[in-house]
């Protein structure tokens, strides 16, 4: 399990990436790179990382389930996730 303030740091930039994200594309549209770099440095997308809701892992994480490995194993097995079965063959 990450640490908590790992994961209210990571909910704190996304806060700020939505909040500066209409001004973020007029500057671009404008091509102002000067105005860009005086907003704030986590107002960028890519500061942004993916983190797994259950743990807050954020190495091993699945884009199509939005969680870790781990948690996806676990949740396959309990049959909590629709349509996904251990493979046999």
């Amino acid at each position: 399990m990450a640490k908590a303030s790992w994961m209210e740091r990571e909910k704190k930039k996304r806060e700020t990436v939505k909040k500066y994200a209409a001004l973020r594309a007029e500057l671009k549209a404008k091509r102002d790179y000067a105005g860009l770099s005086k907003l704030p440095r986590n107002a960028s997308p890519t500061r942004v990382t993916n983190r797994c809701a259950e743990s807050g892992r954020r190495h091993g994480y699945m884009r199509k389930f939005a969680c870790s490995r781990m948690v996806f194993r676990e949740s396959a097995l309990n049959g909590l996730i629709p349509g996904v079965t251990k493979a046999s063959w």
